[in-house]
């Protein structure tokens, strides 16, 4: 589906709904089919009290439809009916079982579409964030994000399963109420019927009112969970910095608005719901009073007063609903925007007639000029060079001088406009490649490696589900990993933290190293991913991948010119530029940047 088309599918609150109603809408509408079943069986029971009343009762003719009548014939007519009333209650007891089947069909088909619903939108949801570019991630707060995946998804839930469904019961019950209530009576019937728009238009009033308010309360839970998950994922930065106080200071701030919000908003609630209490109130007392004063003039026989009152009271139930409806419709509103503002973003996307070439040629960086969105200055300015195929290329630099961004450009995880110049792998431009193929055959370590809340094993694993564990030992002996998983009380099996915290920084760095190579991919990246080791743990590292890497193109970004000294070649960069390159002999020789470098930490190892 192009974006064009998607984007089209979202542009509304009601395209919306129905996207997400994909494999829950024959739920619904079951559950419709059988909640009108239900309104219709709870009509008859007041005509059958009503005729009970006046004609077997009482001696009222009895008015009824011609079906009825030639039924009741049928089984013995009236005089029957009189002398075994009890036939009567067989009725409504049938009726009250057929009832009773169809309110447990409705509740279960609405509880069945409710939750598929609800599995439907959350998968949807979750597939869409994980395939959106990283700046889009960039600019969202991760507790928002989670947020809106659980929070607003219920609440858009509830409003279909315990409103909207209930719309299709409303109006056929207020339809045949006002129809057996005007064939009654039908002046006392329009005397019902002047409290209906009163309602109606009272809950329009509140509609907007309770929008607004809810949307700055859904926000503001949102920042109160993005607080939350900082803190909860952060906690031994917190702990080291003695921030906690700060921390809980802040989050009782923001809790303090969020709660604030939500008075308010239960304020306005708490109004509407008590003037809609006070109004249908007032409507059933109005039509009680006046009906008592209809049927002691005669104009009412005390069946046909029963019937009409049973009748009012199931209208204004629905008449109420109908205003609960249009004020929660707001909620419902926020909510589904929400999540359009998700959806609606754009995922990344391979061009036409996307290839999936080998990945084991020659590596070209031809003129590539990168600057992130509102960034003043270029991160990286005309860079250009080449990597021979199965070659080891050492990159060198400060802080802040380019050397990850070449390689998340190499990745496609920031994406390159052609007029920005091109990367070519075997002569095949990286943008013409597909991004899930050309990520699959580059391997990359960063220097803050992210670890799950799995095992050892499970952890190394994640990116060869199919390796066995034999391999899964290769993999961490060549990383080092293997002397301290022997140390841990369950080996692989040990339970690693969430984000690895159970681990130190150098095995955390191992442990990614390990992950990487179990997956032998064509192009390797080490983004600084041994800076958490100490230089003998660094050099025995560098011998053993030296030995395995094999035919696999490899980038080294280091700070440590030990690391990057037997690599083939040798990129300096500073500013987002190469300001030298070759081999570590031919650096040395030229006395610029490397070899002072070279020098400092030299003296620093004498020092030490």
């Amino acid at each position: 589906m192009s974006e064009t088309s998607r984007n089209s599918r979202f542009e509304t609150k009601t395209g919306t709904l129905i996207y997400f109603l994909n494999g829950s809408l024959k739920f619904f509408v079951c559950s419709i089919v059988f909640t009108l079943a239900v309104t219709l069986l709870d009509m008859i029971n007041p005509r059958i009290i009503s005729f009970t009343v006046d004609s077997l009762i009482g001696t009222d003719p009895a008015k009824l439809p011609g079906f009825v009548q030639n039924l009741i014939e049928a089984v013995g007519g009236m005089e029957f009916l009189r002398t075994h009333i009890g036939v009567i209650a067989l009725v409504i007891i049938c009726i009250a079982i057929l009832r009773a089947l169809s309110r447990y069909l409705w509740r279960y088909f609405n509880a069945k579409g409710a939750e598929t619903f609800v599995e439907t939108t959350r998968n949807e949801v979750f597939q869409h964030i994980l395939n959106l570019p990283v700046s889009w991630h960039g600019s969202h707060h991760t507790g928002d994000i989670i947020q809106r995946c659980t929070s607003d998804i219920e609440t858009i839930k509830v409003f279909l399963s315990e409103q909207l469904a209930s719309l299709f019961r409303i109006i056929p019950t207020m339809i045949l109420a006002f129809t057996f209530m005007y064939r009654i009576h039908p002046r006392l019937m329009v005397y019902g019927l002047l409290f209906v728009p009163l309602i109606i238009g009272y809950s329009f009033f509140f509609h907007s009112k309770i929008g607004s308010a809810f949307r700055q309360a859904d926000e503001e839970e949102g920042k109160l969970s993005a607080i939350a998950q900082e803190n909860l994922t952060g906690v031994r930065v917190v702990r080291a910095f003695g921030k906690e106080m700060y921390e809980r200071n802040r989050f009782e701030e923001k809790n303090t608005t969020y709660t604030m919000f939500w008075i308010r908003l239960m304020r306005l609630l708490s109004a509407f719901w008590c003037s809609m209490d006070l109004l249908s109130g007032a409507q059933i007392l109005t039509i009680t009073s006046l009906g008592a004063v209809v049927a002691v003039r005669g104009e009412l026989s005390a069946g046909d007063y029963i019937a009409f009152l049973t009748y009012n009271t199931m209208m204004i139930w629905p008449v109420r609903m109908l205003g609960r409806i249009i004020a929660n419709m707001s909620k419902a509103g926020v909510s589904i925007d929400r999540l359009r503002e998700i959806m609606i973003g754009e995922e990344e996307a391979d061009c036409p007639n996307a290839v999936t070439p080998d990945l084991d040629g020659d590596i070209v960086f031809d003129h590539v000029s990168y600057q992130f969105e509102n960034g003043s200055s270029h991160v990286l300015d005309d860079v250009s060079f080449q990597v021979k195929a199965g070659s080891t290329v050492g990159i060198l630099g400060g802080t802040g001088s380019g050397k990850s961004t070449l390689m998340y450009l190499l990745d496609r995880v920031y994406p390159l406009d052609k007029a920005n110049g091109t990367i070519t792998i075997g002569g095949v431009d990286i943008q013409d490649m597909k991004a899930a193929h050309l990520r699959s055959h580059i391997g990359m370590v960063l220097q803050e490696p992210y670890l799950f809340s799995r095992s050892l094993e499970e952890n190394i694993r994640i990116a060869n589900r199919k390796a066995k564990h034999v391999e899964v030992k290769e993999a961490a002996r060549i990383a080092h990993l293997e002397e301290a998983i022997e140390r841990f009380e369950d080996g692989y099996e040990t339970f690693v933290g969430e984000r690895g915290v159970t681990l130190s920084g150098g095995q955390k760095q191992r442990t990614a190293i390990a992950q990487m190579l179990i997956r032998k991919p064509p192009i390797m990246v080490f983004d600084d991913s041994l800076s958490a080791v100490d230089a003998e743990t660094d050099a025995q590292i560098r011998e053993a991948l030296s030995e395995s890497t094999g035919t696999s193109t490899v980038f080294l970004i280091a700070h440590r010119i030990t690391t990057l000294m037997h690599a083939d070649q040798i990129i300096v960069m500073d500013r987002g530029r190469i300001i030298e390159q070759g081999t570590h002999e031919s650096l040395m020789e030229q006395h610029g940047m490397y070899r002072k470098i070279y020098d400092l930490q030299m003296a620093g190892q004498e020092v030490e």
